[in-house]
């Protein structure tokens, strides 16, 4: 007899970047692998803020895929246009409310030997305690996103809140019965919270369908560019904690190199804001694109000669960047801004694949775009897809993490 799996997360397939993308793969893995899996989730919405075709104008929905072996049940909630911090707040309460009602049902039906929770939300710990204290079973709570101490450091919700909101964190974190997140320097926030073990979980990529292409430069002209161009892409959430008007700024002070080009791929609430400030500039080495379709992604991502991963300092090992897999995959440079001693800025620079600058810097950002421009860094991109290769197997990981419950 198989075991049964509960996953509660608001981000869920088939949403294409962030959360959502490895939540879905996580659990189709483990209905492809035998486990009869629930998992409890949203209409997908991410990163649009607007719930997708052909979910618009459902109100709960479930779904039966893999066999049998995957049951969907999708909860309503409040989806903001514009997600400021109060609105954030509300749109994961909304669906803190709607799915408990699904996870109140699942209590008459058979135990899930294994509890899932996804944060952020953080607050989705709550479901999965519930859950347990009728049903008993097992809680690993996953965190992706330090979502507290982002919104205390973006300063995105007023400074009352936070005693209060890092005290429901912190029961959730003592009550579970295992703790997982997707970086070491994130293990290290975690445990200042709390004294405990935390399991190392980090995000993955499949390097089966991200690898390098030979015809890189001939890649260019699919997507209406020369090949003498040198493409500098950010492919990602258009989101706050990015501060990607830095693009717009420095793409104004480059104008005197014409063959660059700055692409800025995907979507998210701050995408209008940065349209109109290429536009005010009137540039014309500054582009915009929708997200690409997995079907010529890998293509899409080989055709850039420099990838931006770009953080706010404040930001610093609360997130890991998730786009930055799938760039290592099909050995791309990446330009990263960490500040030292940060996860993020030792594993590119102990590794030696890739360039890393202090965040929030547009000198020194504009200086590295410059110098790389004069160079073609041909060893740290073989390096990036070796290390891909060894370190972020996506069955690897997933198989490693399995075996630890």
């Amino acid at each position: 007899m198989s075991k049964k799996i509960l996953v509660i997360g608001i981000n869920f397939f088939p949403e294409l970047t962030g959360i959502g993308k490895y939540t879905g793969e996580m659990v189709h893995w483990l209905a492809e692998k035998g486990y009869e899996t629930t998992m409890v989730t949203s209409f997908p919405y991410y990163p649009y803020w607007t719930v997708q075709q052909p979910y618009t104008g459902s109100f709960y929905k479930k779904e039966v895929l893999k066999g049998g072996k995957l049951k969907v049940y999708r909860c309503p909630m409040y989806i903001p246009k514009k997600p400021t911090g109060i609105r954030r707040l509300l749109h994961e309460a909304s669906f803190l409310i709607s799915s408990f009602f699904v996870v109140f049902l699942l209590l008459f039906k058979k135990k899930n030997e294994l509890i899932l929770a996804v944060a952020p939300p953080f607050h989705l710990g709550f479901l999965a305690l519930f859950y347990r204290f009728f049903k008993g079973g097992k809680i690993v709570y996953h965190i992706q996103d330090l979502q507290v101490d982002a919104a205390r450091e973006l300063k995105m919700l007023p400074n009352g809140l936070f005693s209060v909101l890092f005290w429901l964190e912190r029961l959730i974190l003592k009550k579970v019965n295992m703790v997982s997140t997707i970086s070491e320097g994130m293990i290290k926030r975690v445990k200042a919270k709390v004294y405990r073990e935390v399991v190392f979980f980090p995000n993955w990529v499949n390097t089966d369908s991200f690898y390098p292409l030979m015809n890189r430069e001939e890649l260019k002209l699919e997507w209406g560019y020369k090949i003498e161009e040198q493409i500098i892409l950010y492919s990602g959430s258009i989101g706050e904690k990015q501060g990607l008007d830095v693009i717009v700024r420095i793409a104004d002070g480059l104008r005197h190199l014409p063959h660059l080009k700055f692409i800025i791929c995907g979507t998210g609430p701050y995408k209008e804001r940065l349209i109109a400030m290429a536009v005010t500039a009137n540039l014309s080495n500054v582009f915009f694109s929708p997200l690409q379709q997995s079907e010529v992604f890998n293509r899409f991502l080989n055709m850039a000669d420099l990838h931006l991963v770009l953080q706010k300092g404040d930001a610093s090992d609360l997130v890991m960047p998730s786009k930055l897999t799938t760039i290592l995959a099909v050995g791309g440079l990446a330009l990263v801004t960490a500040h030292e001693s940060t996860t993020l800025f030792d594993v590119i620079t102990q590794n030696k694949m890739g360039i890393v600058i202090q965040p929030e810097n547009d000198v020194s950002l504009k200086q590295a775009i410059e110098q790389f421009s004069l160079a073609t860094y041909t060893e740290q991109r073989l390096r990036a897809r070796e290390y891909a290769s060894k370190y972020l197997n996506k069955y690897n990981i997933l198989n490693a993490f399995l075996a630890n419950f």
